[in-house]
């Protein structure tokens, strides 16, 4: 509900994924990851913040492997929110999403998602 420091949905290591059951169908259009500022990191630094991730849709939670959507860097040194186009378009409509993310800004022991979003046009 808020951006402050710690309020997020931390995994260990750096390696994690999370599902998303959307509203409704939608042919998704971007994503956007949102992470806390540096300056308002109590360590000066956001090293807990995903490095490397992709975007699947998914026919229904159970499906293995979804259709890949794009590949993405969150830049660390960019703005707290940003946005990512969906790279890989797709003629399906999908309601379900899945978010991999496979490396951090350099934290050893877990990462840190304070937001994650799905935009696109209803099916």
């Amino acid at each position: 509900p808020d951006m402050y420091p710690g309020n997020c949905w931390a995994f260990k290591g750096s390696l994690g994924y999370l599902v998303v059951r959307l509203s409704m169908k939608i042919y998704p259009t971007a994503f956007t990851i949102e992470h806390i500022p540096k300056t308002l990191s109590p360590s000066g630094n956001i090293s807990s913040a995903p490095r490397n991730f992709s975007v699947y849709g998914l026919d229904d939670e159970y499906q293995e492997e979804g259709k890949l959507l794009g590949q993405y860097v969150y830049d660390q040194g960019g703005e707290p929110l940003q946005m990512f186009p969906v790279m890989e378009k797709s003629e399906k409509a999908f309601q379900i999403v899945e978010l991999r993310i496979f490396s951090n800004w350099g934290h050893a022991e877990y990462t840190c998602l304070y937001r994650f979003r799905v935009h696109g046009k209803p099916a």
